[in-house]
């Protein structure tokens, strides 16, 4: 139980960053984590590239996304969005305006909450289903003391169900390092 819980919060960090801010319209909550679409959301690249005729916006460069206690940072961020169409897109100052499909983000990647951290090579969030992976020759995820190892991520958000897979080949099996709490700390 305490392993699910641990894998849903920290992947309910990039879900948040995913959904806020992306202005994405979400309220609820993700494994106990309540969405933070009330707090302002800092971006910060070093390019920003919009392809609107592919429906995407791209940024590179120590990309850093800050809401409230989470924190996503990567080398590269892909939003893919639904393009809009007529009045509607005339009216849209933000390429996608709150109708983004899915986040992809690369290179190296690492999400920090209040008491967690998930670091991987790839992650991907996809709005529709609510799924979230993590990927990478090593995806580390940390609470305390507590460290679990695997190679692939995936959480479904609505539900709190969270899988962590192994590598496939020669150790490729799930590690984990729990920490017993000390009684009157």
């Amino acid at each position: 139980m305490r392993t699910t819980r641990l894998l849903a919060g920290l992947c309910a960090g990039l879900a948040l960053m995913a959904t806020g801010a992306l202005a994405q319209e979400r309220t609820g909550n993700f494994s106990g984590l309540q969405l933070q679409g009330d707090k302002p959301i800092q971006i910060e690249s070093d390019k920003l590239e919009v392809r609107d005729t592919e429906s995407i916006a791209i940024f590179t460069g120590n990309v850093s996304v800050v809401q409230g206690d989470t924190l996503l940072k990567s080398g590269k961020m892909t939003v893919h969005y639904k393009k809009k169409e007529g009045a509607e897109a005339s009216s849209t100052t933000m390429p996608g305006g709150g109708n983004i499909e899915r986040m992809e983000v690369d290179g190296k990647v690492y999400v920090k909450t209040k008491t967690q951290v998930a670091t991987g090579d790839r992650g991907t969030f996809d709005m529709a289903t609510e799924i979230m992976t993590l990927t990478g020759s090593e995806v580390v995820l940390t609470e305390g003391q507590n460290v679990i190892v695997g190679c692939k991520l995936t959480v479904e958000m609505k539900s709190g169900a969270a899988k962590l897979e192994g590598c496939g080949s020669g150790s490729g099996r799930v590690k984990m390092l729990l920490t017993p709490e000390k009684q009157g700390q």
